[in-house]
């Protein structure tokens, strides 16, 4: 079995107080540097004055710089030092904490006690956003930050509950104590609360009938108002799905995600790690419920838009995890290719960066053989979302190392290995029809070697899995070569689709004009 990795180092446990980890010598909570007093006054104001661009600024710049040269290793100040310099306004305190949380978790690692405070601080805000009157505008990245940090930890916390090994008496207790903390049913909860609150279900529809203007505007409300609630609930739906993946309920997953049209522009492409872990998600998902054809347009057309504009992301702090599920995606990429070959699907671009990097594998994949079954086993625990098991485990023997978590995995690849085998019986049958433009079942039973009884039965097996349900309960074809059958004939239906030379030779014209800009640029002595 291929490694499976985690996005979390496995924890080193030791007591230490929310907003004062002891293990950080020197650290002293509250104080409170210059900078930073600056900054969160300055942030304070652009809150209230509702300065998008500004807070923007803040929050992606001035954060992560003040971050990286006073904070690297070390936790920022508690916010009860930084309290008495935003008049102890209750709504910022969260917010500040929200960052606070988000920097412990991505510096360093965060205790028991400061997971389970992360989870009350964001009860907090959400109860405050779906209860509270926010007169606040904030930028579209923080708020996804916020949504995507809240199932990230939700994640973690699942996957460090499951290791009950070196768990001491003290942290058990807690996790006794605090039983409700990143309870799956809170999480789905709130999410599903700030969707159905913010009525953006509804939005979006009116949007498509012309009476609303929630995308044109990127969510923002212009007029005065506050664009927090109505963003968290469209975000929320992306959070959903990626829920409902790692639960591997995908089918769930997908239908959360229904309200929004992923064929079009969207306030979730307007922030790359939204419009990235959407397509991830929605891709797999499609991978895992057979529909092929919808995957590989999905991921043909993100993998293209990320070559397009990575260099634009370089400074960015989300940059690795772009490069990370680039990667993934062309892994997954591969896996829905070779299983269903529809080539035409993806672009010349996406299909030269596929052929090198996984060009050898495919071929070896097709051959259905234990060799190819390692490959598709590898792939898949490179390129698949890290699964979770929600259930507590059992606190009775905690010495006892086992991991919920890995079960989840291997119950998922257990799945999709079960779906690669049945594929075995396909690959014989798709070679003798693209050969065939009709032959008899008696001539094709013997070129296959088998009797016309089990001929009949594969046949069948390849209809079934060449067609999947959409989320609509549409019986959509993941088919390259499709047929029919009439008495003791086979036809195939002809689906070669025309080849689309203005394409081609627009791409070369492009690369020749990029060429020539080059040649003009150097100078000649």
């Amino acid at each position: 079995m291929a490694a499976y990795d985690y996005d979390e180092p496995s924890a080193t446990h030791r007591p230490a107080s929310s907003d004062a980890p002891s293990q950080e010598p020197g650290y002293d909570p509250n104080h409170v540097p210059d900078s930073v007093k600056s900054f969160v006054v300055h942030l304070y104001r652009h809150i209230r004055e509702k300065n998008v661009y500004e807070i923007h600024q803040m929050y992606e710049t001035s954060f992560q710089g003040i971050s990286e040269r006073l904070f690297k290793d070390t936790p920022w100040p508690s916010v009860d030092a930084v309290a008495h310099h935003v008049d102890n306004d209750h709504v910022f305190c969260l917010l500040y904490r929200e960052m606070w949380f988000r920097h412990l978790y991505a510096r360093l690692q965060p205790t028991l006690k400061q997971r389970i405070d992360s989870w009350d601080n964001y009860c907090s805000l959400f109860q405050v956003v779906l209860h509270g009157v926010v007169n606040m505008q904030l930028p579209n990245q923080w708020l996804w930050d916020m949504v995507d940090e809240f199932v990230y930890q939700f994640q973690s916390f699942c996957q460090y509950r499951a290791k009950m090994k070196n768990k001491t008496e003290q942290e058990i207790a807690l996790l006794r104590q605090f039983d409700q903390a990143w309870n799956v049913y809170g999480v789905l909860n709130f999410l599903q609360a700030l969707v159905e609150k913010s009525a953006i279900i509804q939005i979006l529809e009116h949007e498509k009938e012309g009476l609303e203007q929630f995308t044109a505007t990127d969510g923002y409300d212009y007029s005065g108002g506050s664009n927090v609630l109505k963003v968290l609930g469209y975000f929320s739906m992306v959070g959903l799905l990626r829920v409902h993946c790692l639960l591997g309920d995908y089918h769930t997953g997908l239908k959360c995600l229904q309200p929004i049209d992923i064929t079009q522009q969207g306030v979730y492409t307007s922030v790359i790690g939204s419009h990235i872990t959407t397509i991830y998600h929605y891709g797999f998902a499609n991978l895992m419920l057979r529909r092929y054809v919808e995957a590989i347009r999905e991921f043909n057309k993100i993998l293209l838009y990320i070559y397009k504009t990575k260099q634009y992301h370089q400074k960015s702090p989300q940059y690795e995890q772009i490069l990370k599920k680039n990667e993934q995606m062309y892994a997954l990429l591969a896996i829905s290719l070779s299983l269903c070959p529809q080539v035409k699907l993806v672009e010349e671009t996406v299909n030269s960066q596929l052929r090198e990097k996984y060009g050898e594998k495919m071929i070896r994949m097709q051959r259905y053989d234990d060799e190819a079954f390692a490959i598709y086993d590898e792939l898949f625990s490179y390129a698949c979302p890290k699964f979770i098991t929600p259930s507590a485990p059992s606190f009775e023997e905690p010495l006892v190392n086992y991991n919920q978590i890995c079960d989840a995995y291997r119950l998922q690849l257990k799945l999709f290995l079960y779906e690669v085998k049945q594929q075995q019986l396909l690959s014989g049958v798709r070679t003798f029809l693209k050969v065939y433009s009709s032959i008899s079942l008696g001539n094709l039973a013997k070129y296959m070697e088998v009797d016309e009884s089990k001929l009949r039965t594969i046949l069948l097996t390849y209809k079934h899995k060449t067609h999947a349900v959409d989320t609509d309960g549409k019986t959509i074809s993941n088919a390259d070569v499709d047929f029919y059958m009439n008495d003791d004939w086979v036809y195939v239906v002809d689906s070669k689709p025309p080849k689309r030379y203005g394409d081609y030779f627009l791409r070369q014209i492009v690369k020749l004009e990029g060429a020539i800009n080059d040649l003009d640029r150097i100078k000649l002595d």
